[in-house]
């Protein structure tokens, strides 16, 4: 039988391009097997039903090496265009086509789909990738809120959680607050740094409305007391680029470290309680885990930290006053509550100095009150702010005055009459 007679005996296709992409790995490997044992090219043509000049093609090669060539495509004349105006109207298929029929393209609509769908998937990515940033020790601290529902006495409460993760050594200090505001904030940078003992060159936050106020030419626009508060630490605030929360993942990753490890299924008798329970977790639990990034525990590496001693720096007095009148019941309504001053100071104006965690009532000079912030609809009341109003319990009330005080008589004035002239009149009327 001669090669043209094999070849119309082999079910596949005759012509050698076609039947050499049909050609499937196995198969090259078992051709060449057959020829290293010395098996000739037409027993081998004949045992696998191939021609036998693509068993020679593949000897040549020495290997299975696929191939496929791709017939021209209409819409690769297009790609230039496709490639401006895609990120312009966001990969929309229906709008390209639409715009590619415009300019000649007489391909279907699916066809530009195909064609959009890897540069599509190509820039997503190119979004959301990220390159991990290393800070060396000292250099920068991450800081964020978190949420969660957590029970408070007895019922569920929304808590904020500020957290604050050094970037070098991994240790972490979280906090619990009910908003967050930005005495909350200053308070949990106050807190974090007494408890670390130092501060950091800078620190990364994300763009909240209660620190960053907007944007200028490519510079943020701090909230006032932020930036004077970073100046009175020494440190330098940063913001993340805008939708761009990633690049403070250590921070991020901390929070949900908290909430999944610090706060589950626990409750508390009261906000005291919870922060407590957090500072004491962090010493006790985060810092002495083995990081899964930095494969070490962070109070071990936090010896190399080197923040900036806080020294006896006393802590950032922040206050926002307000002022008040004091009501007949001496108590000031602040923020839904009521808190009492000395009643001597009904009718008077205090100003109120809201701190992160109390009222201070002040006139002129001197804080007459102090009080913790209290839930709305909370009245706080100082017994001695009401001393020689309310009796105390228990105290004997005063004896009752005398009906007739001898000595009244020897005052200047009045005239004094003996009561039987009285009797006299009245036994007269009686007769008439």
């Amino acid at each position: 039988m001669d090669d043209s007679q094999v070849a119309m005996a082999s079910p596949l296709i005759p012509d050698g391009t076609a039947e050499e992409r049909m050609v499937k790995e196995d198969v090259v490997r078992e051709i060449l097997a057959r020829l290293a044992r010395g098996d000739g090219v037409k027993p081998i043509a004949r045992a696998l039903g191939l021609d036998p000049k693509t068993v020679k093609r593949w000897r040549a090669r020495g290997g299975w090496r696929a191939q496929r060539r791709q017939k021209a495509r209409q819409i690769d004349a297009y790609a230039d265009f496709i490639a401006a105006r895609g990120p312009e109207v966001g990969w929309n298929g229906m709008v390209l086509h639409r715009e590619l029929r415009g300019r000649g393209f007489a391909g279907g609509y699916l066809q530009v789909q195909r064609y959009c769908k890897p540069l599509r998937d190509a820039r997503r990515w190119a979004q959301v990738a990220t390159v991990r940033f290393e800070t060396p020790p000292g250099h920068q601290a991450q800081v964020d809120f978190g949420q969660l529902r957590v029970w408070l006495g007895a019922q569920p409460t929304t808590v904020h959680l500020f957290v604050y993760t050094l970037g070098y050594s991994r240790r972490c200090f979280a906090a619990a607050y009910p908003n967050e505001r930005v005495p909350s904030l200053l308070d949990g940078h106050e807190r974090a740094f007494r408890h670390f003992g130092g501060v950091p060159v800078e620190c990364l936050y994300d763009n909240p409305r209660t620190l960053v106020l907007g944007r200028t030419a490519g510079t943020v626009l701090w909230h006032p007391v932020v930036e004077d508060f970073a100046r009175y630490y020494g440190f330098t605030p940063r913001a993340c680029q805008p939708y761009r929360p990633q690049t403070k993942g250590k921070v991020e990753s901390g929070v949900k470290y908290v909430k999944r490890n610090a706060l589950a299924g626990r409750r508390f008798g009261s906000w005291t309680a919870l922060n407590a329970w957090l500072e004491e977790w962090c010493r006790t639990v985060a810092d002495v885990r083995v990081h899964g990034t930095t494969h070490q525990r962070p109070i071990d590496r936090f010896a190399a930290e080197g923040l900036v001693p806080l020294g006896a720096r006393p802590p950032y007095r922040f206050t926002r006053v307000q002022t008040r009148i004091v009501p007949p019941d001496a108590l000031v309504s602040i923020a839904g509550a009521r808190y009492s001053v000395p009643i001597r100071y009904v009718g008077q104006t205090v100003q109120v100095h809201e701190t992160a965690t109390h009222y201070e009532l002040v006139v002129g000079e001197t804080c007459v009150a102090q009080h913790p912030k209290a839930a709305r609809h909370t009245v706080v009341m100082d017994p001695t702010h009401y001393a020689g109003l309310l009796r105390p319990p228990g105290t004997p009330a005063p004896d009752a005055p005398p009906r007739w005080d001898p000595a009244y008589h020897q005052l200047g004035d009045v005239m004094v009459r003996d009561l039987a002239v009285y009797a006299t009149v009245a036994a007269i009327g009686g007769a008439a």
